[in-house]
């Protein structure tokens, strides 16, 4: 297989990017295995299940701001009630649970449950690309790829190629340098 951006053959057939661009070629090997079709996934069909720690993160909200509503109108009708001790008990209560239960909820399920799992894609099929067909395109050259862009992109930098670097000298070298010195040159 050929790179599609710069041309150079890659070693196997299972490399992800290329060797010598960085070009992604997972998309690439994906056309190559389905003769040209994308791939087009479709949506797993059915009820959305809610993670048990979004599920503890909304119950904690829902308890805090219902006792933000809860607690005020148990203040107010312990205000009418006068000395009623059990109304006060029941409004210390709401507060503690509710103010410091609700932050504590949403804690517990931020950092102790489990998040959403992951979604298996549902059934592929494959469609074919819709890029009109040149009419000079026929036999071999209809399955190639689409000519390169006339403009390339401006402000890129090509990457340095690390195989240029220059190697460390043999540890006979230097020993073969001093041998050349000492031979007579002959005139």
């Amino acid at each position: 297989m050929y790179c599609p951006q710069c041309g150079q053959q890659q070693v196997s057939e299972i490399v992800r990017f290329c060797s010598k661009c960085g070009f992604p070629l997972d998309g690439v090997i994906q056309l190559l295995e389905n003769r040209g079709m994308m791939p087009a996934y479709h949506a797993v069909e059915g009820a959305k299940e809610i993670s048990p720690r979004r599920r503890g993160v909304r119950q904690g909200g829902i308890l805090l701001l219902t006792g933000a509503l809860v607690v005020p109108i148990l203040g107010v009708l312990d205000s009418f009630a006068g000395n009623s001790s059990l109304l006060d008990i029941f409004v210390a209560i709401a507060a503690i649970l509710c103010f410091l239960g609700g932050p504590l909820r949403m804690i517990y399920a931020a950092l102790f449950e489990e998040g959403a799992r992951i979604r298996q894609a549902g059934s592929a099929s494959y469609v074919s690309p819709s890029a009109p067909q040149q009419s000079g395109m026929r036999g071999r050259g209809a399955e190639a790829l689409p000519p390169a862009p006339a403009n390339p992109a401006t402000g890129w930098r090509s990457r340095p190629n690390t195989a240029e670097l220059v190697r460390p000298p043999s540890v006979t070298e230097n020993t073969t340098r001093l041998l050349d010195k000492d031979k007579p040159k002959a005139r």
